[in-house]
């Protein structure tokens, strides 16, 4: 009977996938797997006198043919979303460092070609901007924070410092608002069986702008960016961050398991160390499996590999420990023009507990010469690229989601996470960035390098009202002054929520069409609504380069990016997965 069952399994299955034999079209095909089907139903009716090798011969044609249809070794699938996004914000008033240097060197060249020889025939235009041309190639040398304080006490220095203050390019308090804006993304799944213990997985996604292929469409403000990790795309965030409607590879990795036939796994490539969990109650998504990353400590596209163990413990349903290696930057070879360091992170996670009722992981991070900035390309800085590594960050994390079913008439999911970051700053600060290190000194104010400690929450809970398929949750996050994580490629818009220095409010609503799913039981579409709510307690969130300052404290000080006292976004989406 058993045998039965199956050749009945096989024989739908084998009706669903597109075969690929040769010499054999599709209403070929289906026309054998009719005549096979009928004839196991008349066997079965007849099973009592039935021949038992015609079964176990049907049986062997069925499973032949299914070996070779695609669906046995391939699945396809995706997602597509439609987002409106409507912001506004508040910024406080603050004095534009890279304005400040464009308003002295046009002011000057003009100035200059106008009347070399002036004011009054004393060469004072030519030798103020040889002056500031010196003084930008000497700063571009400096690369230690003693070698930043040497500069800056610098008569010469302190002469063109006391000028620039002439040319300050004040940016007074605003309201930044973008009523309506519009995104469109794409990704396609792919899922390769390539022998019986080695498969590879893909994703592909393509993220764009209503109206633009501009990598910093997002937040461009006609001027200085608002946050770091929005400035522009870079490898860490391609297809998570709008850019453009290029199909980009965001996930391509080879996984080989049941090593020496025990649970024991290797997976290496483009990983999937994004959208981890609790994020996927937010968006709708199927909890990330033992590949994924917490979000409150990562949020990047890497490559690199793991290697995991997966051990049958009775009082541990489905735990398992994994060592993750990625590198965030190559430095390429070195050379006397050339000391740029690698930055890699290395990573131990270990789930205690993995079932739908439960779940909690542990995880520690480190990530070793860390740089100064990404490279990109056409921001509102030109052309970025890494000039040093400022030192290493260690991360400590702790959380647990739950769900409790049938509660009323749905279910109940919630969860909660702690993070620590401990930045570690080495002796050099970034040029670019006005003898800034990692989480030290202010711009054109070098800070001693010392440990810093910072630390962040995140909870929430999300009801799923099973008669009519809603679900309505809240969120809530805090980050001290000094916290900072790894997740530019978070799916928030103004900047990643969890690396916030202050608090974030969020509430949302998801409504999924009773619709019968076809193209796989996972398929559905759905409407979300929510609204977020930053209020930033310092600067600098999702920036590792240079000191917070308190918002109430900026008081017109020289800085890189504008600083925002709060913002908002209300946001919709309509989306298929499929």
């Amino acid at each position: 009977m058993r045998k039965l069952e199956k050749l009945l399994i096989g024989a739908a299955v084998c009706a669903l996938a597109t075969p690929v034999v040769a010499q054999a079209d599709d209403q070929e095909m289906q026309k054998k797997i009719d005549e096979l089907t009928k004839k196991v139903q008349k066997l079965e009716e007849q099973q009592k006198g039935s021949d038992q090798k015609k079964i176990e011969d049907l049986t062997r044609k069925v499973d032949k043919i299914e070996e070779k249809s695609l669906g046995k070794w391939l699945t396809i699938g995706g997602d597509y979303r439609f987002r409106l996004d409507n912001l506004n914000g508040r910024t406080v008033g603050y004095t534009d460092a890279n304005g400040t240097f464009t308003n002295a060197a046009n002011q000057l060249q003009s100035a200059f070609f106008a009347d070399p020889t002036g004011p009054a025939g004393s060469g004072m235009n030519a030798a103020m901007l040889n002056g500031l041309m010196n003084f930008s190639n000497n700063m571009s040398n400096v690369r230690t924070f003693s070698q930043a304080g040497q500069f800056l006490q610098n008569p010469a220095t302190q002469q063109m410092l006391g000028g620039l203050g002439a040319f300050a390019a004040q940016v007074p308090s605003y309201k930044p608002n973008n009523d309506t804006l519009y995104t469109n993304r794409l990704g396609i799944n792919m899922h390769a069986k390539a022998t019986k213990d080695v498969t590879v997985n893909v994703r592909l996604l393509a993220y764009k702008v209503f109206g633009s292929q501009d990598d910093n469409a997002v937040t461009n403000n006609g001027g200085t960016p608002f946050f770091a990790d929005r400035v522009g795309t870079f490898d860490g965030t391609l297809g998570h961050v709008p850019s453009s409607s290029l199909l980009n590879v965001d996930r391509a990795y080879a996984t080989w398991s049941n090593i020496a036939d025990q649970p024991i796994w290797f997976s290496v490539g483009r990983r999937p160390s994004t959208d981890g969990a609790p994020s996927n109650l937010r968006t709708n998504n199927e909890r990330p499996g033992n590949g994924g990353t917490p979000a409150l400590l990562v949020d990047y596209a890497f490559d690199g590999m793991t290697i995991g163990w997966a051990p049958d413990i009775d009082g541990l349903p489905g735990a398992y420990a994994k060592i993750c290696y990625g590198r965030g930057f190559e430095g390429g070879f070195e050379n006397p023009t050339n000391n740029l360091k690698d930055t890699d992170m290395l990573g131990l996670a270990i789930i205690p507990i993995d079932t739908d009722p439960l779940r909690i992981w542990l995880q520690y991070n480190r990530g070793f010469n860390i740089f100064d900035f990404p490279a990109m390309k056409d921001t509102a800085f030109g052309n970025t690229y890494p000039s040093t590594d400022l030192g290493a960050i260690d991360w400590y994390g702790a959380g647990a989601m739950s769900t409790i079913k049938k509660v009323g008439p749905g279910n109940l999911n919630f969860f909660g996470d702690v993070g620590m970051s401990v930045a570690h700053p080495n002796d050099n600060v970034s040029a670019q960035a006005g003898f800034q290190g990692l989480m030290t000194g202010g711009f054109f104010n070098p800070e001693a390098p010392s440990t810093k400690t910072g630390w962040a929450a995140y909870v929430g809970a999300r009801y799923d009202y099973t008669p009519t398929k809603t679900k309505i949750g809240v969120e809530y996050n805090h980050g001290s002054k000094n916290w900072i994580t790894f997740a530019p490629a978070a799916d928030d818009m103004w900047t990643t929520k969890l690396g916030t220095r202050g608090n974030v409010y969020e509430g949302y609503l998801i409504q999924e069409l009773d619709s019968k799913p076809v193209s796989s039981f996972l398929s559905k579409a759905f409407f979300r609504v929510g609204f977020q709510w930053y209020d930033f307690d310092y600067t600098g969130s999702n920036n590792w380069v240079g000191a917070p300052v308190k918002i109430s404290e900026v008081n017109n000080r020289m800085m890189m990016l504008t600083p925002v006292k709060y913002a908002r976004d209300i946001y919709a989406t309509f989306e298929v997965k499929f």
